[in-house]
């Protein structure tokens, strides 16, 4: 391997500055930087996205139709204490319309405790609130998302009205203590219904839609905007007279990938509880799995179509390869004349091959993490050098890469995936080793004597 680096090693110092390998390492380069800053892009909008829906909406792991709150310190201890679990949250959702000062909207309303804060830290990373602060210790407390509380026109200390879709429903002379009256069509003095004697019973359970009045302590914002236009937070216990006694618990994971593991361990958890009702376990990948498998598609077709920069790269270092064997036909034959073999010589050009892969894919790399990290940075710059040529020609500059007019954006985010960066380095590096390979094979194809004879 010595001789074969040396003679590589020249043949690179004596190709240095030429056209071809120039506009080699510049395309790999180009490549690898392209397609870093665009996946980086691409997993800060997609992570923003999966983590809000993870961290308020599905949770990793939820436990549900749990029957009453009976159980509910004993079960919430008990799953707490498994390994992979980080956090458990008791909720209740309600399906809602919500009524304010002009206007309404359907919602969902989830009731939550007041230590909720406390509980999962990781839900209070997600909400910022731009009024107000996460208050549910009032029972007529309501929190709105910003969207929202902009349709219904509502400020802090407004009073909003809350219609149950559905829930228990009881008779408001018998909840006040009062006898509900005799039924119509039964004179006085007869039995009204049931024998003498023997208990009435008690009666069965209504369900319907029932109005409540709460007062907006709270308007937040999560960045997902079906979030912000459609959910609100009241408390928990008040939750149970709108939905009834049944409630779920939220859990969060150290490790979301977990899921399947901790739910089986859940389920051996629960299993034979009287307390737990006809319990069901699912994890957050039995939740919007076409919105995920839509996200999944997005970003594999996006790495294919910009990585078939690659493959022109890669046709161009075939064809400037197969030219320089052709240019040291001389010298090749002298080698193989003296002994040296067909895959030795073909790995003097496949060195020639990783040099440039290298190089371009180096630089590449380093340039595309730098705008990824910087990536706000990068676009104000981008947009005042934009605005800046609008104002010279148009007079106006109004440009903006991802106007908060069209995204539903506050701020843009590169996240970088290292797997990911590394994927996209070797890449680079790959298709150059690949075609200097297949460029170098017509070296079997030289004959020594030949060679000699013609010189």
């Amino acid at each position: 391997m010595g001789w074969i680096g040396f003679i590589a090693g020249r043949l690179v110092a004596r190709k240095r500055g030429a056209p071809a390998p120039v506009l080699s390492i510049l395309g790999i380069a180009v490549g690898v930087l392209a397609l870093t800053v665009i996946i980086s892009v691409m997993n800060g909008f997609q992570l923003s996205f999966i983590e809000s829906i993870l961290e308020i909406s599905s949770y990793y792991v939820r436990i549900e139709n749990l029957a009453s709150e009976k159980n509910d310190g004993a079960l919430a201890d008990k799953v707490k204490a498994l390994p992979e679990v980080s956090a458990v949250v008791p909720f209740r959702e309600v399906q809602a319309l919500v009524r304010g000062v002009y206007g309404q909207q359907a919602a969902l309303i989830r009731g939550l405790r007041n230590n909720t804060v406390t509980e999962d830290p990781r839900m209070m990373e997600k909400l910022v609130f731009e009024e107000g602060s996460f208050d549910l210790e009032e029972e007529d407390s309501i929190l709105l998302g910003a969207e929202l509380a902009a349709r219904l026109q509502v400020e802090l200390g407004d009073r909003i009205q809350l219609i149950s879709v559905g829930g228990p429903l009881t008779d408001p002379a018998a909840a006040a203590g009062e006898p509900a009256g005799e039924p119509a069509g039964i004179p006085a003095g007869e039995p009204a219904g049931e024998p003498a004697g023997e208990p009435a019973g008690e009666p069965e359970a209504e369900t319907g839609p029932r109005e409540i009045f709460f007062t907006l302590r709270g308007i937040f914002r999560s960045g997902f905007y079906e979030y912000d236009l459609g959910w609100g937070f009241i408390n928990f216990d008040r939750a149970g007279e709108l939905e009834g006694p049944g409630y779920t618990l939220g859990l969060k994971l150290r490790d979301r990938w977990q899921d399947r593991k901790a739910a089986a361990a859940m389920a051996e958890l629960t299993r034979g509880d009287p307390l737990a009702g006809h319990i069901r376990i699912r994890t957050w990948r039995d939740f919007n799995q076409a919105f995920f498998g839509a996200l999944r598609t997005e970003k594999l077709f996006m790495f294919v179509l910009v990585g078939l920069i690659f493959v022109v790269v890669g046709l161009n270092i075939y064809q400037a390869q197969r030219r320089v064997v052709l240019e040291r036909r001389e010298e090749i034959g002298l080698l193989r004349a003296l002994g040296a073999g067909d895959r030795a010589v073909r790995l003097i050009f496949v060195w020639d091959g990783f040099i440039i892969g290298i190089t371009g894919a180096g630089i590449g790399i380093a340039l595309g993490l730098l705008i990824s990290l910087n990536i706000s940075t990068f676009f104000s710059l981008l947009e005042k050098a934009v605005n800046g040529i609008l104002l010279l020609v148009r007079h106006e500059g109004d440009f903006a890469v991802f106007s908060p007019a069209v995204f539903y954006v506050k701020e843009i985010q590169g996240r970088v995936i290292p797997r990911e960066a590394l994927l996209i380095f070797f890449f680079g590096l790959f298709s150059a080793l690949g075609a200097a390979w297949f460029a170098s094979g017509r070296i079997s194809c030289i004959r020594p004597a030949e060679v000699l004879r013609d010189e």
